[in-house]
């Protein structure tokens, strides 16, 4: 596995990092502890050294299974995970924002503790919280650096101009945001602001929640805690329509002897040196899968079809509920 810098920092990652929100979180029933540990070193095995996690996936058991499967290997891997969540204390849901200086050194202090580290390698702010100056969250990341609890500052979602304010208080490590040939949101502003300030990419959701790895169609059932049933794409009617993307990615897989998911994670490799995709999986099978696409060579004609073809394709529904979208790029 070939390595990358995320943006002008040290901090050097694999290629392909792995997501594990999906382990224990979001896509319904969380699987197999003993499985998962086992998949997650297999990872470390096969050259993945970069692990995204977050206190609020679980809450909390997302990082308490990244420690456990990851102590073997401290040092050799990086871990990031997030804050910025504020968490009901009764039934440990989501309930609202919570950036506050000293909501974020409280997370980190259970962060250490649930991922068994001395330090965190990356620590995001999940979502910007429009009641805190991005400067006072810049600057509470900055002390816990200092105090030397956390070694690189990331933001998640964040829209450009915040990305630049964070910037100027503690340097930007890395920004965390979902890209993929069918959310090209970052390409506007995002893209161009983190290039210009020598700040890595991480992009999550690389294969559209599943949707572009072409094994599902509007005919798919999804587990009732599978927060994909709250999503606009993935109702039948949208999936429906937006499977001429994946029918794109399964005629330039076909060409290269790849799979769709392939050629999507091979996209986005393929746009700059300093992007790290993280996909996600629970299934062995899936991870060899997304390794091998950083084998998968797309020349500038290839990258020209998709990008030509992909630009007369029309995606069908929004990629959050109001509700959830009203968070992201501030």
């Amino acid at each position: 596995m070939q390595k990358r810098k995320l943006g002008n920092s040290d901090l050097e990652v694999s290629a392909l990092g792995l997501g594990c929100m999906g382990m224990s979180f979001g896509y319904g029933p969380a699987a197999d502890k003993q499985e998962i540990i086992a998949l997650i070193r297999s990872a470390v095995e096969r050259g993945v050294t970069f692990f995204d996690t977050a206190e609020v996936y679980g809450p909390f058991t997302n990082e308490e299974l990244v420690g456990e499967a990851l102590a073997p290997f401290r040092g050799k891997v990086v871990i990031a995970t997030k804050f910025g969540f504020k968490l009901d204390p009764n039934t440990g849901k989501q309930a609202g924002l919570d950036s506050r200086p000293e909501h974020i050194k409280q997370v980190a202090e259970g962060s250490l503790k649930r991922l068994k580290v001395d330090a965190l390698d990356l620590f995001y702010q999940h979502r910007v919280d429009p009641e805190v100056p991005i400067e006072d969250v810049a600057g509470a990341v900055k002390d816990l650096i200092q105090e030397g609890k956390v070694k690189h500052f990331g933001l998640s979602e964040a829209a450009a101009k915040t990305i630049r304010r964070a910037h100027t208080v503690q340097p930007v490590t890395a920004v965390q945001s979902e890209y993929s040939l069918w959310t090209k949101g970052p390409e506007a502003e995002v893209l161009p602001t983190v290039e210009e300030l020598g700040i890595g990419f991480v992009p999550y959701s690389p294969l559209g929640k599943g949707f572009l790895t072409g094994k599902m169609d509007e005919n798919t059932k999804l587990a009732s805690s599978d927060f994909r049933n709250i999503l606009p794409r993935f109702t039948p009617e949208a999936m429906r329509a937006n499977r001429a993307l994946v029918d794109l990615l399964g005629s330039i897989a076909e060409r290269k002897r790849a799979t769709p998911a392939q050629i999507a994670l091979a996209w986005l490799l393929a746009q700059k040196p300093w992007i790290v995709p993280i996909p996600g999986t629970t299934k062995l099978a899936r991870l060899d899968e997304n390794i091998g696409a950083a084998a998968v060579e797309l020349t500038s004609d290839d990258l020209r079809e998709i990008d030509s073809a992909a630009s007369k394709i029309t995606v069908y529904g929004a990629r959050y509920p109001e509700h959830i979208e009203r968070m992201t790029g501030r």
